[in-house]
C-alpha cells in the first residue's frame, strides 16, 4: 500500500490552491465534492446530494468546510479535516444564508468546482447577488495536473495493475464470445490487481472498433477480427487508462499490420517528444503529423491525449490550441488512433508522466498488435 496523505499534505494542498486563485484575480474557491475536494481535504462524502457542503478557501483566512450536521462524523474523520475549520448546518434552516454566505466576500469572485449543482450555485448567487463565480477548471485548470511523488507513486501502481490485467486478457478466449463477456473478464482482472473502482472496459470488435467509446456489446467476436481494448478505474484512489489492439487469430491481413503501425509510430513519436518546456498542443501534433502523412488523417478524430490523476479524464488536454506547456509531474495519455469506418479501429495509449528530462511511460505491455484465439 503506498504512504497514506497526511494533514500536513491536505494543508500544503490548500494553501497552494489559495494562493494560486490570488494569482488569477479570485477572492477565493467554493469546492464542492467531487476529485478537487477529494484532492484538497481527503474527503469524499459517501453521497452527493441537494445538501450542500463546501470547502471555502480565501486569502487570509483559515480554510472552512461547511456540511451537513448529520454527516459532520465523516468530514471529522477525513484526512485533511485538522487542516480546516468545521462548520454545520441543520435540515430546516437555509445553509446558504446561515453557513457559507458569512464566510464569504458578499462581492466576491470565486472559482467553483465543475462538480456543482446547479442549485448550490444559483442558491449562492441568490444569497449573494454582487457575488460572482467561475469555472475552477477553467481558473485553476493546474490545480491537479503536477502530481507529486506520492501521486506519482499510485500512478506507476495503476498503470502497473493495468498491465498485468493486460498480459492475462491475451490469454483468455476471444472467438465465439461476445464482447460483453471479455469486457466482464477485463474489469475481474482489474480489481483482482487492486482496482476498487473500474471506470470503462471498451471491447470494440470489428467495425465496432471504428467508434472510439464503443461500449461492450452483444456482438459476438469471430476470427479475423481486429479488436480494441480500452480499459481502466482508479487504483488506491489513482486512475489507470490504457488501450492495445489485438487481432483474432495469426492471418493478419495486410491493411490492419499497415494501419497498426502507422498509430504505433505515431504514438512513439509523441512519447519522443515530451519534454518540460512544450506546449501541449505539441504532442498532439507530433502524433497527427505522422498519421496526416500515412493519409489517415481524416480518421484520426479525437485528441491526443488527456491529464490523469484521482480522474481518469482530467487537464491538461494534449489538443491543438492547448498552449499550457508541460513540466515535471505532469500525467497524462497518448493514445493516438485510426478509425475506419465500417471496418475496425485501431488505437495505442500509455499514460506518461513529464520528467526533468522527457518523459517517462507508466504502461510498459508491447505496442505489438496482440494476438488471440
Amino acid at each position: 500500500m503506498p504512504h497514506p496523505f497526511t494533514t500536513d499534505d491536505f494543508a500544503a494542498r490548500m494553501a497552494r490552491a489559495t494562493r494560486a486563485a490570488a494569482e488569477a484575480g479570485l477572492t477565493g474557491l467554493v469546492v464542492m465534492p467531487g476529485p478537487d475536494l477529494t484532492y484538497l481535504t481527503g474527503y469524499r462524502p459517501t453521497a452527493v446530494t441537494e445538501r450542500v457542503t463546501a470547502l471555502l478557501l480565501a486569502d487570509g483566512r483559515e480554510p472552512v468546510l461547511v456540511v451537513p450536521r448529520l454527516e459532520r462524523p465523516d468530514a471529522e474523520a477525513a484526512p485533511g479535516a485538522a487542516a480546516v475549520r468545521l462548520t454545520d448546518w441543520t435540515d430546516g434552516t437555509d445553509p446558504y444564508r446561515t453557513a457559507v454566505a458569512p464566510e464569504l466576500d458578499p462581492a466576491g469572485r470565486y472559482g467553483i468546482s465543475d462538480s456543482a449543482w446547479a442549485l448550490h450555485l444559483l442558491a449562492l448567487q441568490e444569497a449573494l447577488p454582487d457575488s460572482s463565480y467561475a469555472s475552477l477548471t477553467g481558473a485553476l485548470p493546474m490545480l491537479r495536473a503536477v502530481k507529486d511523488a506520492d501521486e506519482l507513486e499510485r500512478l506507476a501502481a495503476a498503470g502497473a495493475a493495468a498491465d498485468a490485467a493486460y498480459g492475462r486478457i491475451l490469454k483468455v478466449a476471444f472467438a465465439g464470445r461476445t464482447e460483453n463477456e471479455v469486457a466482464a473478464d477485463l474489469a475481474d482482472l482489474l480489481r483482482e490487481y487492486g482496482h476498487s473502482q473500474v471506470d470503462f472496459t471498451v471491447v470494440g470488435s470489428g467495425p465496432n472498433g471504428a467508434n472510439p467509446h464503443h461500449e461492450a456489446g452483444g456482438r459476438t467476436i469471430g476470427a479475423g477480427d481486429t479488436v480494441v481494448l480500452d480499459f481502466g478505474g482508479l487504483k488506491d484512489g489513482y486512475g489507470s487508462d490504457t488501450t492495445r489492439t489485438v487481432h483474432v487469430g495469426e492471418d493478419v491481413p495486410a491493411d490492419v499490420r499497415e494501419v497498426h503501425d502507422v498509430v504505433r509510430r505515431a504514438q512513439q513519436k509523441a512519447f519522443e517528444a515530451v519534454r518540460p518546456g512544450i506546449e501541449c498542443q505539441e504532442v498532439d501534433r507530433v502524433a497527427r503529423a505522422v498519421i496526416t502523412e500515412a493519409g489517415y488523417g481524416d480518421y484520426f478524430i479525437h485528441r491526443t491525449g488527456h491529464g490523469i490523476g484521482l480522474t481518469t479524464h482530467e487537464p491538461p488536454y494534449m489538443v491543438e490550441g492547448e498552449r499550457q506547456v508541460l513540466v515535471p509531474g505532469m500525467c497524462f495519455s497518448i493514445e493516438p488512433g485510426v478509425y475506419l469506418p465500417g471496418r475496425f479501429g485501431v488505437r495505442i495509449e500509455d499514460i506518461v508522466t513529464v520528467t526533468g528530462t522527457g518523459g517517462q511511460r507508466f504502461n510498459n505491455t508491447p505496442h505489438d498488435l496482440g494476438i488471440v484465439g
